[in-house]
């Protein structure tokens, strides 16, 4: 399974945030729509990813002034990314390996989607219940 058949079902809105926006405004984005980590994007372009553990973490070692921190303080700018060909299998190894549970979807540099583990998860089980239905159907016959 490719990443395009993943989309296909998710579909390809992807929330973001920009770089100068505040890390309570980040806050209130993720909560509003229960997500769990946000592109940054600035001018159209992927510049960097922030997670609420991103959050979590400079919020311990910073405390509540981070709040009024741009979002670029506490962004990672060395972003995994991945595109529409690439493998669900591959990806969820990256995520495993890298520990990370969001990967920006970008081709041609643009943003297309956005692919999180529960997304694969999903998608793989959403596999193995076809595949079940199918055996059942052939042994039916």
């Amino acid at each position: 399974m490719r990443i395009a058949d993943v989309l296909r079902s998710k579909g390809h809105a992807v929330a973001t945030i920009e770089p100068q926006a505040t890390v309570a405004d980040l806050l209130a984005r993720l909560a509003e729509g229960n997500y769990g980590a946000l592109p940054v994007v600035e001018g159209g372009r992927l510049v960097g990813m922030v997670s609420e553990r991103d959050v979590v973490r400079k919020l311990h070692e910073q405390g509540a002034a981070l709040l009024d921190s741009p979002v670029s303080a506490i962004m990672t700018t060395v972003v995994a990314t991945c595109t529409p060909e690439d493998s669900a299998t591959d990806l969820a190894r990256v995520m495993t390996n890298r520990r990370v549970r969001h990967l920006p979807v970008v081709v041609d540099e643009e943003l297309r989607g956005i692919v999180s583990i529960g997304d694969l998860v999903k998608a793989r089980i959403d596999s193995l219940e076809r595949e079940r239905e199918q055996l059942e159907s052939y042994i039916a016959q």
